[in-house]
């Protein structure tokens, strides 16, 4: 796995900050003039780096919004995690298993972008598992047969794709270069979710009926992953202004939906809206309104396996207090070491 920027850059204003980056004003310039370089460099679509100013809000902004992806990758593997020992071959197990790990993977990069802006990783942990902080919707919805691992790859990671591509672009450095090989491994997982599904496509009727059954359950909960709609997202405007998001959540939705009706066609599924239907004069499908209240529920903790996540997710992190604990030992002993051997 490649690594993100590491965990030990400063947050703002500790001593490693006394000399700045990128031409950007000092800590002890006033904050008129290191917002006018700080809204400079966004306009000119460079890139803010750790140790560059920003206004604090900026600094809040992503460090919800990256903590919730990191949440939400580390929650993302139990859905189809719990498949693994299930799946119908060694070959989809092995493709199951490279899943679930890369998914680990973007937490780990993720977490770490998020410790550049001064976020603690073990408090970012501990506000999930306490309920102050979120992850994605989605993975609040039951795994219930083998055919919802392809959707899954099919339609929450195609959701994915069409989410985090620009974030490459985002303004936050760490963050964006993270997403690029965060996106390629998604592009990778929506190709094997397409291909699964395909395959039981060509099975028995009741393979294909399994595949149209966790269509049914999937679709409308992949059209909520990109948020609440544009006229009710009160992050969405300053996020995109300061180029952090550079697409509306309504404007996401509308690539998905275009993006996933001819691939649907293709596998022979029925996509279980009745007012989805393209619009010549607006060049796009036209589709029906999600159930937002049902979001607002999930999101607030009424999910069907919310409780089942986080307690899995809390027992996890409670499990594994030995092996963190064992690492810093080690690290010590190895830096103890280090030294000693510089002495002699």
């Amino acid at each position: 796995m490649q690594q993100t920027p590491g965990p030990e850059t400063p947050a703002q204003g500790t001593p490693a900050q006394e000399t700045p980056v990128q031409g950007t004003p000092s800590e002890e310039a006033p904050d008129s003039v290191n917002m006018s370089a700080f809204e400079d460099t966004i306009a000119r679509d460079q890139r803010i780096e750790p140790r560059d100013w920003m206004p604090d809000a900026y600094r809040a902004t992503l460090v919800r919004q990256i903590a919730q992806h990191a949440h939400s990758e580390i929650i993302g593997m139990q859905p189809e995690g719990e498949w693994i020992t299930r799946a119908p071959s060694l070959r989809r197990k092995a493709i199951l298993f490279a899943k679930v790990q890369d998914e680990a993977g973007h937490g780990l990069y993720l977490y770490s972008a998020a410790e550049t802006l001064g976020a603690d990783r073990t408090d970012l942990t501990q506000r999930l598992i306490d309920g102050r902080q979120k992850y994605s919707s989605i993975f609040n919805y039951p795994t219930r047969t083998f055919a919802d691992v392809g959707v899954i790859g099919w339609f929450v990671d195609g959701a994915a794709i069409c989410n985090q591509v620009p974030l490459c672009r985002t303004s936050y450095g760490p963050y964006g270069r993270a997403m690029v090989r965060v996106c390629k491994e998604e592009s990778f997982h929506q190709r094997q979710g397409y291909e699964l599904l395909l395959t039981m496509m060509r099975g028995t009727d009741a393979q294909r009926a399994m595949v149209q059954d966790a269509v049914d359950r999937w679709w409308w909960p992949s059209l909520m992953m990109f948020g609440p709609p544009d006229d009710d997202s009160p992050n969405s405007a300053r996020s995109m202004a300061w180029k952090i998001k550079r697409h509306t959540n309504d404007e996401l939705r509308q690539r998905f939906v275009d993006m996933t009706v001819p691939q649907a066609e293709k596998l022979g599924v029925i996509l279980p809206d009745p007012d989805l239907k393209w619009n010549e004069e607006r060049g796009h499908h036209d589709f029906s309104t999600p159930d937002w209240d049902e979001l607002k529920r999930v999101v607030s903790g009424d999910g069907p396996c919310n409780a089942e996540r986080v307690a899995r997710r809390r027992a996890a992190h409670e499990e594994g207090a030995w092996v963190r604990r064992a690492a810093v030992a080690h690290a010590a002993k190895r830096t103890a070491r280090l030294r000693e051997g510089a002495v002699a």
